[in-house]
């Protein structure tokens, strides 16, 4: 079975019906991760038409400030979801440096009921990497996802070995320090996304929208620049994600996709 570990569905708009046909057609396991409440909304009426899809909740850094004084108000939906994401630090694209504390008061408070439920958690690190390591190992949550690593190699071999799990997605196909990266991670802690549907716009190689299949092309250059197959890869990375929710209290509707 596929993985796609970061994807966010409630992008898809009038896209929504065909994307889920082929999460089906291609058995696409699919964590949908949320931007805010909305989305959250919208992402668990989206879950309840595939049981491929596993909706998550988090505020995105971009979005932190609107709900930094809201805090226990967003509490009730971190209880409710199965798992946290996406949640993080970006200090490259969001220029607005007065949103930075808002941006680690949400982060820590989501860290934080992670380590209490025992949650996976998706993460966002852009320019935030080292911060967030940090609080990995403060609040000792070690399922962690680093969703489209690009940062420096130091920090990456640090997260390493506290025992996170990264993605590889869409940018292999573009970026010689993606590619770096997927040669460096572990086969322990690989993982793939797309992060449809918008990443591959955002790189400005395709003008349509990208699709779940698009995992696809992902599996076969990671398995390319790992000198493997795309069925090894593929089996890698089930493995990975079954081992991570192993034992998971919040995914017994999942457990099926997993037994290994």
């Amino acid at each position: 079975m596929l993985i796609d570990a970061h994807v966010h569905l409630d992008k898809y708009g009038d896209l929504l019906d065909e994307a889920l046909r082929q999460i089906e057609t291609e058995r696409i396991f699919t964590v949908a991760t949320a931007m805010d409440v909305p989305s959250y909304s919208e992402m668990r009426k989206i879950g309840e038409r595939s049981e491929l899809v596993l909706p998550t909740f988090g505020i995105h850094p971009r979005r932190a400030a609107e709900y930094a004084d809201r805090l226990a108000e967003i509490s009730r939906y971190i209880e409710m979801s199965p798992a946290i994401g996406e949640i993080g630090l970006d200090f490259h694209w969001v220029k607005d440096a007065s949103t930075y504390a808002a941006q680690r008061k949400v982060l820590e408070y989501f860290i934080a009921a992670a380590a209490e439920q025992n949650k996976f958690v998706n993460l966002h690190t852009k320019a935030g990497e080292k911060e967030i390591l940090d609080l990995l190992e403060k609040y000792d949550v070690r399922r962690a996802i680093i969703h489209w690593y690009s940062g420096p190699l130091d920090v990456l071999r640090a997260m390493i070995d506290f025992g996170c799990y990264f993605t590889v997605g869409v940018e292999v196909h573009y970026s010689d320090h993606i590619k770096a990266i997927a040669k460096q991670i572990p086969d322990h802690l690989l993982l793939t996304e797309t992060d449809n549907p918008g990443a591959l716009k955002w790189l400005k190689k395709h003008d349509e929208i990208g699709m779940p299949q698009a995992i696809i092309d992902v599996v076969k250059l990671v398995a390319a620049l790992r000198q493997s197959t795309p069925a090894q890869i593929e089996e890698q990375i089930h493995r990975n994600f079954s081992r991570m929710i192993r034992n998971d209290p919040w995914l017994h509707h999942t457990s099926r996709f997993f037994l290994s």
